[in-house]
């Protein structure tokens, strides 16, 4: 196995970036300040003692929501190229495509729409 030119640069490179990831965190230790106290050594470091108990339950709701827009929200990073993109292309095939794309995130829509999954209870 010979070393060609693209080996060298690939090891070189990393090679540097390990290197500079131990330097960077080296670095870091050897310059932040190393003053202990009560304070630094609590849960939280705002001043303001927690109160409650630091486990409780989040509505389902919250995560529901947080799905729905994470889905939505993917279909726009999809959908927005291919109409940038959709202008200088020809053809029913990636029309179709994309069409049956959006009926099917429509579905999802609808389907958590019909389960109540919109409604904040």
């Amino acid at each position: 196995m010979a070393l060609t030119l693209d080996k060298i640069v690939i090891a070189a490179f990393v090679i540097i970036g390990c290197v500079f990831v131990v330097v960077a965190l080296f670095s870091s230790w050897l310059l932040s300040p190393k003053a202990p106290s009560r304070e630094k050594e609590s849960t939280y470091e705002c001043g303001v003692p927690p109160v409650g108990p630091p486990w409780i339950q989040f509505r389902i709701g919250y995560y529901v929501y947080a799905l729905l827009f994470v889905l939505f929200d993917i279909e726009t990073v999809f959908l927005y190229p291919w109409a940038v993109a959709y202008r200088q292309i020809t053809g029913w095939y990636i029309f179709v495509e994309m069409l049956v794309f959006v009926v099917i995130l429509i579905g999802a829509l609808f389907y958590a729409w019909k389960e109540g999954a919109l409604e904040w209870r």
